[in-house]
C-alpha cells in the first residue's frame, strides 16, 4: 500500500481545535468562492437539508453534497435549550468522503466548521459589498457565531474595531475580553461608525431595524427560520438585498419573509461574486448549505498533512 493509500485509509477524527486549524480564512473563502461558481453552474449538487424535530425542541439536521473531487455529508443536533444548562447548542459531525470512490477521508468537529464556513461566508460577501474593509463593526450576540465573526474579523482586518452587542445583561461584558484583544469591547447599541453590523442571534423579533445607509453593511446569520427575524422591514426596505442560498433562503429566511420581500430583488452570492457591489446599501442574509460544507472539507484536505 502506497503512502498516499495510507493516508486515504487513515479517516481520522478531527476535534474542533484541529478542524480550526485546517480551515483558515482567506482559503476557505476562496473554496466558498469556487462551491458558489460550481453550484451555479451544475458541477456540485446540495439539495436542501432536511430537518427531523427531537420530541423537546431540538432538531437534527442532514445536509449531504457532492462533487467530481469530493462528497460530504454534516449531521448536526441543534438544542437551543442547551444555552440554559451551560451546553453547547450545535453537536455534530461532517464526514468527508472522495468523490471517485466513496471513501471516508476525514471527519471534522460539525460546530466548528458551520461556525468557520459561516463566517467565511459573512466575509466574503464584505469583501466584494465593502472592498475597503471595515474600519468598525458592530456584532449582535454572544454564542458561536457571533464568536467566529468576530474572530474573522480579527484575523482578516487587523485595524478593525468590534463592538459586540449582546441580549442579557453583562453577557457582552463578559464575551468581548474572551478574545484577548483591546479592539473588541462591548457596547449597548450600534456606534453611528459602525460601516458593517452583523446579527448572529435567534431573536424571533429584529434586533436591527434602522434606516438603510450607503456605507453601512448589514449582514444577518443568526435567524434561520421562517419565525425568526433579526432585521427589521425598515433597513430591508431601502436596500439591495442578497443571499448565500436562494433556494433555501425562501424558506428559512425569517427576516425577509417576515417583511414580506419581492424576491426579483433578491441576488445571490454568485450573482454578487460574478457581478461586483451595487452602490446603494446592501443587506446579506446567510441561511446555509451544504455547499459551504464542501468547501471547507476541500480547504481542510488541502490543508491536512497527516
Amino acid at each position: 500500500m502506497t503512502e498516499k493509500e495510507k493516508r486515504m485509509n487513515d479517516a481520522r477524527f478531527r476535534d474542533a481545535a484541529g478542524t480550526a486549524a485546517l480551515l483558515p480564512f482567506p482559503e476557505l473563502m476562496r473554496e466558498i468562492a469556487r462551491a458558489a461558481d460550481d453550484m451555479a453552474a451544475g458541477r456540485l449538487c446540495a439539495p436542501a437539508r432536511q430537518a427531523v424535530p427531537f420530541p423537546h425542541g431540538a432538531v437534527m439536521l442532514s445536509m449531504p453534497a457532492t462533487a467530481a473531487d469530493v462528497g460530504i455529508h454534516k449531521l448536526v443536533n441543534v438544542a437551543p435549550d442547551n444555552r440554559a444548562l451551560g451546553l453547547p447548542t450545535i453537536n455534530g459531525v461532517v464526514s468527508v468522503y472522495d468523490g471517485l470512490t466513496g471513501r471516508l477521508r476525514m471527519q471534522l468537529d460539525g460546530p466548528t466548521v458551520t461556525a468557520r464556513r459561516t463566517a467565511a461566508v459573512s466575509m466574503l460577501a464584505l469583501s466584494r459589498l465593502l472592498p475597503g474593509g471595515p474600519r468598525h463593526a458592530a456584532v449582535f450576540g454572544t454564542g458561536t457565531q457571533a464568536a467566529g465573526h468576530v474572530r474573522a474579523l480579527l484575523d482578516l482586518y487587523p485595524d478593525t474595531r468590534v463592538d459586540v452587542i449582546g441580549h442579557a445583561p453583562g453577557r457582552a461584558e463578559t464575551f468581548a475580553p474572551s478574545f484577548g484583544s483591546d479592539r473588541v469591547r462591548p457596547a449597548g447599541a450600534v456606534d453611528p461608525a459602525a460601516d458593517v453590523v452583523i446579527t448572529a442571534t435567534t431573536s424571533a423579533t429584529p434586533v436591527y431595524d434602522q434606516p438603510a445607509a450607503t456605507g453601512r453593511l448589514v449582514i444577518g446569520v443568526g435567524a434561520y427560520r421562517h419565525d425568526l427575524a433579526e432585521i427589521g422591514a425598515r433597513t430591508l426596505a431601502g436596500s439591495q438585498l442578497f443571499v448565500d442560498d436562494p433556494e433555501g433562503a425562501r424558506h428559512e429566511a425569517g427576516d425577509y419573509l417576515q417583511a414580506g420581500v419581492d424576491w426579483s430583488r433578491v441576488r445571490s452570492l454568485a450573482d454578487l461574486l460574478a457581478a461586483g457591489p451595487p452602490e446603494a446599501a446592501a443587506v446579506f442574509k446567510s441561511v446555509g448549505c451544504a455547499a459551504w460544507d464542501l468547501a471547507a472539507a476541500r480547504c481542510a484536505l488541502h490543508f491536512d498533512h497527516s
